[in-house]
C-alpha cells in the first residue's frame, strides 16, 4: 500500500461560488454599460440562492421554475417579472459554463440523468410587449413647460432635452461626466452604449446651453469641473420620479425615461429622416431592429381600406 503523501489523491476542492457570482456581475457591468441590469441580477440571484439552500451545481429545473413563476405576497408575477428572473439565472449559468464550473445534474420525470443549464428547461412567459409611445412636438413643449425654474428643474430640463435631441438611453445621459465633453468647433460628448459600444457625437447646441444654465444654477462652471464630476447630480430613480411628476403636471399619460427615446425617434421621422438614418441615430444593431421598432411606434398603414370603402358606398 502506498503511503507517500505525494501519491495520495488530491482532495476535491469545492468551487468558490461567491467569487463566481462576483465575477459574473463584474463582467455584466463591464459589458452592459449600465448599472441597472447588474444590480437587478444581483438582487435576483440573492433572492434565488438565499432561501434555496443549494449551491449552483445542485439546482434542478424545478427549482428554477418555482422561483420564476412563484407568487410574492400572494400575487402571481407578470410576464416581464418571470422573464427577468429567468434571464438573470440563465445568464449566470451561461457564465459558469463558459468558465468551466461544474454544472448541475438531475433526473427528469423518466429517471434519465441530465446535466447542464437548468434554466434551459423552463419556458419563458409569452409576453406581449407594450406598444411604445413617443411624445409629439406639442407634448414635449408641454412637458418642458411643466418643469420649474429651480436648480433641480433646470437640471432635469437639460437632461430631458438631451434625451429628446440625442435619443440616448438613460445610463448614457445620466452617467455623463465633465470629461466626456470635448470641443472641436462644435461640442461633442462621448458615451458608452448598450453592449459596451462606445461613441462620440455632437451635442446639440440647445442641450449644451441648457446644461451650462443648469450647472450655473448649482454654482458650477463646466470649465472648472474635474473630469470625473457628473454632469447630472441625480440618481436614475430620482430622475424617474421627477419625470413622472412632470408628466402629471403637464397632463400627459404616465411614462418613463424610455418614452423620451421613443420621442426622439418619432421626431426624426417627422422631419423626414429615413429608416437608415434613424437606425444609425439609435445605434441599433441592424435595420431589421429599427424597422420593427418604428413599425410598433408608428403603426402599420392600411392602404386598402379606401378601396373597400368604394365597394361599400
Amino acid at each position: 500500500m502506498t503511503t507517500r503523501g505525494e501519491d495520495l489523491p488530491t482532495p476535491y476542492a469545492a468551487p468558490d461560488w461567491d467569487s463566481a457570482a462576483r465575477a459574473f456581475l463584474a463582467e455584466k457591468r463591464e459589458r452592459s454599460g449600465s448599472q441597472r441590469t447588474p444590480e437587478e441580477y444581483e438582487r435576483l440571484l440573492a433572492r434565488f440562492f438565499g432561501p434555496l439552500g443549494k449551491t449552483p451545481d445542485q439546482v434542478a429545473p424545478e427549482d428554477v421554475h418555482a422561483f420564476a413563476y412563484g407568487a410574492v405576497d400572494g400575487r402571481k408575477p407578470k410576464g416581464a417579472t418571470i422573464n427577468m428572473r429567468l434571464a438573470a439565472l440563465s445568464a449566470f449559468y451561461g457564465f459558469l459554463e463558459r468558465m468551466g464550473y461544474p454544472m448541475p445534474s438531475w433526473k427528469n420525470g423518466q429517471g434519465t440523468l441530465r446535466q447542464g443549464n437548468p434554466c434551459a428547461y423552463v419556458q419563458r412567459s409569452r409576453q406581449e410587449p407594450a406598444a411604445p409611445r413617443g411624445l409629439d412636438r406639442d407634448e414635449i413643449k408641454r412637458l418642458l413647460a411643466a418643469i420649474p425654474d429651480t436648480a433641480v428643474g433646470l437640471r432635469d430640463r437639460a437632461a430631458i432635452m438631451m434625451f429628446v435631441y440625442t435619443g440616448r438611453r438613460r445610463s448614457e445621459i445620466l452617467g455623463l461626466r465633465a470629461g466626456d465633453l470635448s470641443r472641436n468647433g462644435a461640442v461633442f460628448y462621448a458615451y458608452r452604449g448598450k453592449g459596451g459600444k462606445q461613441g462620440r457625437r455632437e451635442l446639440p447646441e440647445p442641450c449644451f446651453l441648457a446644461l451650462l444654465e443648469a450647472l450655473r444654477a448649482c454654482g458650477k462652471e463646466l470649465r472648472e469641473m474635474e473630469p470625473h464630476e457628473p454632469l447630472f447630480d441625480v440618481s436614475p430613480h430620482g430622475f424617474y420620479m421627477n419625470l413622472r411628476r412632470y408628466f402629471r403636471k403637464a397632463k400627459l399619460p404616465p411614462g418613463g425615461v424610455h418614452v423620451l427615446r421613443h420621442s426622439a425617434a418619432k421626431l426624426r421621422r417627422d422631419v423626414g429622416q429615413s429608416v437608415e438614418e434613424v437606425s444609425s441615430f439609435l445605434d441599433h444593431s441592424s435595420l431589421a431592429v429599427t424597422t420593427t421598432y418604428l413599425r410598433r411606434l408608428e403603426g402599420e398603414e392600411d392602404k386598402g381600406w379606401r378601396e373597400v370603402q368604394k365597394l361599400l358606398d
